[in-house]
């Protein structure tokens, strides 16, 4: 089921699946919900799965002004309050990873536990191939193929709006995320970081991310690119699912946990 909802001078599509605990699912960047395909059925069979498209994204028409993370999470916060009961899981792949980090910073009352995929706190956490991918990018790539079908497929704005997103995504890329460690540190959902182990995040700074929040855990896809729900998806499936529906177990040899109690 799909639809509009109005709030903060922004009129947001999203799409809803399943009953239970809420579970936001935030797609990447110039994509739609159409990249969550292989996890709406699955997930929805234990949540309510509810999918917001953001704005200049999908069915949510673009807004004046540049795009920005801080923008999109400020958006994402005033759809969990407006149409979430309570708090809700926050799974967000890629730019919405980065949003997910976002909410979870501003307000934690709003997450119960969080799943970043393929996301980076900062510029610095994208391989040197991506970033000069990104830089080079025109609207009317190849590469870009896929995301522009889905643009003209749904947006309110037209085809020929797709060169002024497409520009702005690259200018937002270009400089932002800027989130610090410290920040990070100050996180208090429980985490699941996850990454392809031939992401265009480095491994490095997938560690570094999982290492910076403090009630975190790590899982790298093997054989899989910044694709890997799409890729791999019963396996970033269970991981998920597994990851949500299950407290920590106690490990035999905690070291970087050993200060948050766990026992041997």
């Amino acid at each position: 089921m799909g639809g509009y909802l109005e709030h903060g001078g922004l009129r947001a599509w999203y799409d809803e699946q399943g009953v239970g605990a809420p579970l936001v699912l935030l797609h990447g960047g110039l994509s739609t919900n159409a990249t969550w395909s292989a996890q709406m059925s699955d997930l929805a069979g234990h949540f309510r799965v509810i999918a917001p498209e953001r704005r200049g994204h999908g069915h949510t028409p673009d807004v004046d002004g540049p795009l920005s993370y801080d923008a999109m999470a400020t958006d994402t916060i005033g759809f969990l309050t407006a149409f979430v009961d309570g708090p809700a899981h926050l799974v967000g792949w890629s730019d919405g990873g980065i949003v997910g980090l976002l909410v979870a910073m501003a307000r934690p009352d709003l997450v119960r536990k969080l799943v970043v995929i393929g996301a980076n706190y900062d510029v610095s956490g994208l391989v040197p191939e991506a970033m000069e991918g990104v830089a080079s990018l025109r609207a009317e790539s190849d590469d870009l193929e896929m995301y522009r079908t889905q643009y003209e497929a749904t947006s309110p704005d037209g085809p020929d709006h797709w060169p002024v997103v497409v520009a702005k995504f690259k200018e937002m890329v270009a400089t932002q995320p800027t989130i610090s460690v410290e920040q990070l540190g100050g996180i208090t959902a429980s985490t699941l970081v996850l990454v392809g182990d031939d992401d265009i995040i480095t491994l490095d700074h997938s560690g570094n991310l999982f290492r910076a929040i403090p009630s975190s855990e790590l899982a790298v896809v093997p054989g899989a690119s910044h694709f890997a729900m799409m890729e791999k998806p019963e396996l970033v499936n269970r991981l998920v699912l597994d990851f949500l529906q299950r407290d920590p177990v106690p490990t035999y040899m905690p070291l970087r946990r050993a200060s948050a109690g766990a026992q041997s």
